[in-house]
């Protein structure tokens, strides 16, 4: 004989989600879904407010209960909870209640349930019970007074029903709002309970499919703690928006677009999750801030020790305090050569999610300890099988290397002294051509031979050597920090291996081709660290979007190599490392003697990384005015929203990656 098994039921949801499913049904998705989460001020400040009912034990009289058991559990209700109006003598208070409902299929932790007798003047009455829910804003003001909120309707509608479902006669439910210290009352109705129940089949529906689309210019949005991670302006502004380079050839100007937009229809939120009249998107809101206030800490001196003593960072040298930081202002921990760090701030950073990264005392980038904040799996499935489909693999590497030469002819179009047309030209080909690269292989070829003229041309980017000026001479003169001055056009020479008085030896920066591993000559040791120290940084952002740094499109799995950060970094070497390096040696920020040499290779000195260092941040933090969103944006930002963009394309919500592209 065959049985045949039921089956299970579904997963009980929290009323909790279920009320942010009315919130916002793509709220719901990232953090039930998902789970996501993150903390912003007015999620903290919730918090904080619940912890009193919170530290309730939950007990509640049963429903059914005996005469006389409980009167040990009678208090006053104007000791415990505000009120508008005088409260009934007698009423039982049960804090931080959980119960769950199998025929809604739903659970429920209830700050406060006030339980009184049907008639006082009966202890055999039955129990009355009226769950009471803390908000920290503000009821919605209504033609007839104050209202309770939709999200709130469903939080306490769901308490109030799971109530009556364990045998409690409940008819309606309190919000009380600290904002205006009223208490909002909500009648329990047979339209209630109907909407009640259409709207947890709903979150149900959207559990199984693709995640909801964002709201259309909600205020709701600007105080959402996953706002930076939702993206609901730009994902709508990219929705079906077809991108075509712009291919002017004319000298570019700051904050411009890079490219046309073509934007077709967008498509408005259908079914379970439109809300009401479809609205026209508006004009583009900055719902992230423009700069994270934390900052990195380097660590880059031989034979320090790094510790913590409570809340603050600790550098040690020979056993003296030498710096002292706090951990909330720190946005990662960066360490260069033979430094040691402890387990027990290592374990601290891992917590709060600060990145701590490894490099060589030459720069090269070992790897990354990171906490494990976000577990969401569904961005990396989604990776791993792009990653797996050659076709996929090849449109987005496309993409990345077509950003990637665009942005090195637009730095050459700013910067060099005399832009050379034939270089621009084949520059511009090669971009056109990448878009249409039949195979990686042949995309490889179309970037080396871009890259092959890109450098040759790199030194007309160069403000230093023959053309120096006196002042130049008084720079060189300085940067050595000895007394005697070096002529700038001695500097300017290529004397490598010799040195000067002071046993120092002799580094220019002529440039005539791109090597590395090691670099052999001053610009080139300076664009190894660069890209060392954006290859991190591109590793941090994927890591924060939740995918696996090592699992690239364009650049092939290897092992110990991050592929996808490297994809993500293609189109900022030209605007974030490369700049750097120009700008360090155009603005006198490094000079000839910051340098020295082991063997073949060419390093900065421990004064020269420093501010090598600093001058990399300042870029980092620097604002620009984002070339398809059109606010204002640091670099570092940019990277995070480069990343986010990739997943949203892999996962569908936008047609394609769009690549960063200034002009």
């Amino acid at each position: 004989m065959t049985s045949i098994s039921s089956p299970d039921p579904p997963e009980p949801l929290p009323v909790r989600m279920l009320n942010e499913f009315v919130y916002c049904p793509r709220l719901f998705y990232y953090e039930h879904v998902e789970g996501v989460f993150q903390h912003n001020a007015d999620t903290k400040r919730g918090a904080a407010l619940h912890k009193r009912v919170d530290a309730g034990k939950g007990e509640l009289p049963a429903a059914a209960a005996q005469p006389g058991n409980e009167g040990s559990q009678i208090s006053n209700l104007k000791s415990e909870v505000p009120a508008a109006e005088p409260p009934e003598p007698e009423v039982i208070h049960s804090r931080s209640v959980s119960l769950s409902s199998d025929r809604l299929g739903v659970t429920a932790k209830m700050d406060l349930v006030e339980v009184r007798r049907e008639r006082e003047d009966d202890l055999l009455s039955p129990l009355v019970v009226c769950p009471v829910d803390y908000k920290i804003g503000a009821p919605r003001e209504g033609d007839n007074g104050p209202e309770i909120w939709d999200a709130d309707r469903m939080q306490l509608g769901l308490q109030c029903l799971i109530l009556r479902d364990n045998g409690y006669t409940c008819n309606e439910g309190i919000i009380y709002y600290r904002a205006t210290k009223q208490r909002v009352a909500l009648a329990i109705t047979p339209e209630l309970e109907h909407w009640i129940d259409a709207q947890i089949a709903g979150a149900r529906r959207a559990m199984e499919g693709p995640i909801p689309p964002p709201l259309v210019d909600s205020p709701k949005c600007v105080r959402c703690s996953l706002v930076t991670i939702c993206l609901p302006d730009e994902t709508r502004l990219l929705r079906d928006a077809p991108v075509r380079p712009d291919d002017e050839d004319t000298i570019p100007q700051q904050r411009t677009f890079g490219f046309d937009r073509e934007f077709g229809a967008v498509h408005e939120p259908q079914g379970v999750y439109a809300t009401g009249a479809a609205k026209k998107p508006g004009p583009m809101r900055r719902l992230i801030a423009a700069r994270d206030d934390t900052r990195p800490l380097y660590i880059a001196t031989a034979g320090v020790s790094v510790g913590k003593k409570s809340e603050l960072v600790q550098v040690r040298e020979k056993g003296e305090v030498v710096a002292e930081v706090r951990m909330s202002d720190l946005s990662h921990v960066a360490v260069f050569g033979a430094a040691t760090i402890s387990t027990a701030l290592l374990q601290t950073l891992c917590e709060k999610d600060i990145p701590v990264s490894y490099f060589s005392s030459g720069g090269f980038f070992y790897g990354l300890t990171r906490g494990q904040s976000l577990k969401n799996v569904f961005t990396r499935i989604t990776q791993f099988r792009a990653a797996a489909d050659a076709k996929e693999s090849l449109r987005i590497a496309r993409l990345c290397v077509h950003g990637k030469i665009r942005n090195q002819r637009t730095l050459l179009m700013r910067n060099h002294i005399s832009a050379p047309g034939l270089a621009l030209a084949r520059m511009k080909h090669a971009a056109q051509a990448a878009l249409e690269a039949g195979e990686i292989g042949e995309l490889l070829g179309i970037e080396g031979a871009a890259a092959l003229v890109y450098f040759e041309n790199f030194a007309g980017m160069i403000k230093l050597g023959e053309n120096a000026s006196p002042d130049d001479e008084a720079f060189l003169a300085d940067a050595g920090g000895g007394e005697e001055r070096v002529p700038a056009s001695a500097a300017a020479s290529p004397r490598r291996g010799k040195t000067d008085a002071d046993g120092q030896q002799f580094f220019t920066f002529d440039f005539t081709r791109r090597n590395r591993r090691p670099p052999r000559d001053a610009v080139n040791a300076l664009l190894s660290l660069g890209y060392s120290l954006l290859a991190r940084d591109c590793t941090v952002a994927a890591h924060a979007v939740g995918f696996d740094p090592y699992v690239g499109f364009y650049h092939q799995p290897r092992f110990g190599r991050p592929a996808l950060a490297l994809d993500l970094m293609e189109e900022f070497r030209p605007l974030i490392a490369e700049s750097v390096v120009l700008t360090a040696i155009n603005t006198r920020v490094i000079g000839p003697r910051d340098f020295v040499r082991a063997g073949e290779a060419v390093n900065l000195s421990a004064d020269g990384r420093k501010r090598f260092f600093n001058a990399y941040e300042q870029r980092l933090n620097a604002t620009i005015v984002h070339p398809v969103f059109d606010y204002q944006v640091s670099y570092r930002r940019a990277l995070e929203l480069q990343a986010r963009l990739l997943a949203k394309a892999l996962t569908g919500e936008i047609e394609q990656y769009v690549p960063f592209m200034t002009r």
